[in-house]
């Protein structure tokens, strides 16, 4: 192996381990704020309020977008991925109203 590609093979294992901390992360982050969106599900369950919240939901989509702007990521991206978790808690929301 050649020292080029020894450091890129090095360079390669650091990038990895970042990435595998930074997938522990986004998992505990989710964890928890399922926690959150649980014990919401719950409470409108409670008190008969409905399991979706179209203009919270709208909100939260804007800000996201215009967070992934600020951090460099793709808002069409965030915008999916936070439509994919708020169709899972309003799931949620629905099987504690019934």
């Amino acid at each position: 192996m050649t020292d080029t590609t020894q450091r890129a093979a090095e360079v390669l294992k650091e990038h990895r381990a970042s990435i595998d901390r930074l997938d522990a992360i986004l998992v505990y982050t989710l964890g928890e704020r399922f926690k959150h969106t649980q014990a919401v599900g719950k409470l409108k369950a409670s008190h008969d309020l409905p399991p979706s919240d179209p203009a919270r939901e709208a909100n939260q989509i804007a800000r996201l977008e215009d967070l992934a702007k600020e951090a460099d990521l793709d808002p069409e991206f965030a915008k999916k991925f936070l439509n994919f978790i708020i169709a899972e808690v309003i799931q949620h929301h629905q099987k504690h109203q019934s």
